[in-house]
Parts: structure tokens; C-alpha cells; sequence
């Protein structure tokens, strides 16, 4: 008899939670308790709706999937986790361990029933009396692999990361280090990165910097975010202000806050 699944999905990216839903209708004997688009969120559901397997995306705005994971250790009963995520192939295959699975992004299906399988072995035997003598993961060891992950994810930081931007009726994906600068205007983000514009569709400023190194993008106003790589020239304005104008064709002026003034100076001795 198969073993129905209660799962909960965490994806910060509603069309990725519908494209999860949707592959995993197809697979059969899964009930779908819930979804939620972001780790605290996502807490609360798995708090309340008790699901046996978790789909947890590793990027998200605010706590990631895995600041996520190390609360969940603490629960009782604790969820059995997988993990969605864009790491490489390899990265993954170094950290893989018995307690967690992973999903690469986009998800492949046959990769997903794989995934489930190895879930319902688990599940199954957590449902069953324990067999006497039978050794489980400690929620010790849980934590552990989770703290690896952890310092894998904060290694990556460094990594040039992709970001797709739509130009005309098409996705670009650019690497990080090559963004000029996004600013907001009339609730659209407006991304400049190398020869191409385009917008994001991210719904933010605050989403879009969080997924981006801080020490190389700087919120230099509330509409304007900048690659401080990216600045050509530092031009003085009124009130001891100034105006940044980006290294783009079109060499773009972007005016810079009060408050973000005195770090510019700092940062750059002015």
C-alpha cells in the first residue's frame, strides 16, 4: 500500500510552488497540507499543520531554508527535509547525507520520485515502532549536517550568482558582478547590467539586495541600488550630498541619501 505523504511547500517563488504542486499530483499518494513563501512563514505553517516532509528552498528573503532547518531540529516531532536548491552537482553530492535530500533547480522530475521515494522509506520507518536496538538520527547529528550546509552556503557568498532579467519578451540572466545598478520607479524595477536593460521581477528593492552581495550593492537611496564597482565618477551636490554616475552607456546619475552620504565618505575617504 503506498504511503500518502503529508508535505508542506516553501518556495518564496509562487510559480515554483505551483510547478512542485504539479509534479508531485502527478506522482500520486501526496497531500499537500500547505505552502508558505518565506522562512518565518514557513515556520508557522509547519508549526501548525504538522507535515511529515518539507520542501524547503534554500534562498529566501529574510531566514533562509537553512536557518529554517536548524528550528525545525528542535521540533518534536521534526519534519523530514528537502532541500531545493541551485548549488552545483558536485557541492551537492559532497554534502549529500542520510537524514536530508536535495532537489536541483529547475527540478527534474524522474530526480523528484527519487527523492520521494527515499522519503517514504523514512517516513514509514518513523511511523513504525522503533525495532529495538535500532539506531536513529540524533537531532544532534541532524544539526551537524545542517551546520555544514550552513558553511557551504556562506562560502557561496562569494560566488558570482545569476540573476534573470526580462528584456523586450525575453529572460536574460546575468552574473551579479556585471549589474550596474536597479532602481525603482512606479512600482517596476529597472535593472542595468552591461550593454542590456530590463526589469526584475522581483516585487522590491529590500527582495532583490537580499539576494546580492552587501558589500558590493549599497541601497545609496530608497529608489536606487548600486554595484559600488559599477561607480564612474562622485560628483558633489547641494547640502554636501552627492551624485553617482554609474559606468553604463549612458552614464546615469543616481542621487545619494542623507543617511547613505557619511558611509560613502567613510568608504571612500572623501
Amino acid at each position: 500500500m503506498t504511503l500518502d505523504l503529508k508535505v508542506v511547500l516553501v518556495d518564496d517563488e509562487q510559480l515554483a510552488r505551483e510547478e512542485l504542486g504539479y509534479l508531485l499530483e502527478q506522482i500520486g499518494g501526496i497531500d499537500v497540507l500547505g505552502e508558505a513563501d518565506n522562512g518565518q512563514q514557513a515556520l508557522e505553517t509547519i508549526a501548525q499543520l504538522a507535515p511529515e516532509l518539507v520542501f524547503l528552498d534554500v534562498q529566501m528573503p529574510g531566514l533562509t531554508g537553512f536557518q529554517v532547518a536548524r528550528r525545525l531540529v528542535d521540533t518534536v516531532p521534526s519534519p523530514q527535509i528537502i532541500f531545493v536548491t541551485a548549488f552545483d552537482q558536485h557541492a551537492i553530492q559532497a554534502f549529500e547525507v542520510n537524514a536530508i535530500d536535495y532537489l536541483l533547480k529547475p527540478v527534474d522530475p524522474a530526480r523528484l520520485e527519487q527523492a520521494i521515494q527515499r522519503a517514504r522509506k523514512r517516513i514509514a520507518a518513523d511511523r513504525a515502532p522503533a525495532a529495538e536496538g535500532a539506531a536513529t538520527p540524533s537531532p544532534a547529528v541532524r544539526l551537524d549536517q545542517i551546520e555544514k550546509l550552513v558553511q557551504m552556503a556562506t562560502e557561496r557568498q562569494g560566488r558570482r550568482d545569476q540573476l534573470a532579467m526580462k528584456v523586450g519578451e525575453r529572460f536574460l540572466l546575468v552574473q551579479s558582478d556585471d549589474i550596474v545598478f536597479a532602481s525603482l520607479a512606479d512600482e517596476v524595477i529597472t535593472v542595468v547590467a552591461g550593454q542590456h536593460t530590463g526589469t526584475s521581477n522581483y516585487r522590491t528593492l529590500d527582495e532583490l539586495q537580499a539576494r546580492l552581495d552587501p558589500d558590493v550593492f549599497w541601497r545609496v537611496h530608497r529608489s536606487h541600488l548600486v554595484n559600488i564597482n559599477k561607480i564612474k565618477e562622485i560628483v558633489p551636490w547641494f547640502s554636501r550630498n552627492y551624485i553617482l554616475r554609474m559606468k553604463d552607456e549612458k552614464a546615469t546619475e543616481i542621487p545619494v541619501s542623507r543617511t547613505q552620504t557619511r558611509r560613502l565618505r567613510d568608504y571612500l575617504k572623501l
